[in-house]
Formats: C-alpha cells, structure tokens, sequence
C-alpha cells in the first residue's frame, strides 16, 4: 500500500489507539490522549481502521 498525506481530526478522535497498535509508524497516541501522525503520511488504508472516522486521507 501507498503511502499518503494523512490528517487525524482530533474532535472526532476517540483515543482508543487502533490506528497507533496498527500502523505504529504512522500515529501514535500524544499527550492529550488523543491520536496524532508521527510523519504527514501514512498507510493508505489506515483511514479505514479508525472507528469513528477521525483519519481521513487528503488527494
């Protein structure tokens, strides 16, 4: 899979850390408690794995 300019929208974000236990690279849990991106890009498919929607892959 392709790597892609990521954004997590942390008013969504729940915090329950799928995206950082899968993609460990990519996002990682900060201080807030809230998910964040490690890098601007990540996996592709990792908006997927979000269960609230909180990563969304820009074009």
């Amino acid at each position: 899979m392709a790597k892609k300019k990521v954004r997590v929208d942390q008013s969504l974000c729940i915090g329950c850390g799928c995206c950082a236990g899968t993609y460990p690279d990519d996002f990682r849990i900060g201080d807030s408690g809230l998910a964040e991106t490690v890098a601007e890009t990540a996996e592709e498919d990792a908006a997927g794995i979000c269960p609230v929607g909180a990563i969304s892959v820009e074009e």
